[in-house]
């Protein structure tokens, strides 16, 4: 198995009951990522269910997890012939850490999307244009599994210089091969720096909740992701993440709330 197919397998120990051996690489000094948390929860719901993609996912983080082992539990609400409904928690060290209502069906590959008015086109810069954060972040934690290429016009905050905009766009895939499917989506909606670094948060910025919908099956090769904010307000700042596949096509969308980091500038 592939870096990632190992660092997210889950291992049914009882009937709706699986455990998982959570990997810091993917993480960072405060906490495990929450997209990668994410995939693991997507992972258990989809082996408890008929069908075969996460098409909703509505996460809670309670606290940070810590690598190392853990539990998760599927309580089924719904089973039915289009999609089914669980909600997935998982434990560690017997405290909740996080807990998802999840909804599963199954997505045709060659489905045909239809968009109100003209197609879209990717709002990222072409790859080319782009380039890694920094050029030497070698291959230790989260930076050494995954592979992102920025619009460098969106990392300002990077040299101290924020543009006031919240928003940062990049190219992602991961560095270990693992082509991107239902699962990997669930980690690339939030794989990206908090947008809120644009308007002069500083440090790590936890989600407190986060929803992703998977809106199709992805193409291989790299994801187009394009992250944008609306409001900080009282430390509390919003985040929306669209994904692209190679295609063109509309993967992924995600929204969440989170709590901005230490010395922000208002």
């Amino acid at each position: 198995m592939s870096g990632f197919e190992a660092a997210t397998a889950v291992k049914r120990i009882g009937d709706g009951r699986y455990e998982v051996d959570l990997d810091g690489d993917f993480g960072f000094a405060e906490a495990l990522n929450g997209g990668y948390l994410m995939a693991v929860l997507d992972r258990a719901a989809v082996d408890a269910s008929p069908h075969e993609h996460p098409i909703s996912t509505a996460a809670t983080f309670l606290r940070p997890a810590k690598p190392g082992r853990a539990e998760l539990v599927v309580d089924t609400r719904k089973a039915g012939r289009t999609a089914a409904t669980s909600l997935v928690g998982l434990v560690q060290d017997g405290r909740p850490v996080v807990e998802a209502l999840i909804t599963t069906g199954t997505l045709g590959a060659a489905a045909e999307p239809v968009f109100a008015g003209p197609a879209p086109a990717v709002p990222v810069p072409p790859l080319e244009e782009c380039t890694s954060m920094l050029p030497d972040e070698g291959t230790e934690g989260f930076a050494g599994q995954v592979d992102m290429r920025f619009d460098r016009s969106t990392m300002g905050w990077l040299d101290g210089t924020p543009s006031g905009r919240p928003e940062i766009r990049a190219w992602f895939r991961l560095r270990d091969g693992y082509g991107p499917d239902a699962v990997s989506l669930a980690l690339t909606v939030d794989a990206l720096p908090p947008v809120a670094l644009n308007l002069g948060s500083k440090g790590w910025a936890p989600t407190v909740e986060l929803t992703w919908h998977m809106r199709a099956v992805p193409a291989p090769g790299w994801l187009a992701v394009h992250g944008t904010g609306r409001l900080l307000s009282d430390g509390w700042f919003d985040e929306e993440v669209e994904v692209w596949d190679s295609t063109g096509r509309l993967v992924a969308q995600s929204r969440q709330i989170a709590r901005v980091g230490i010395g922000v500038k208002k």
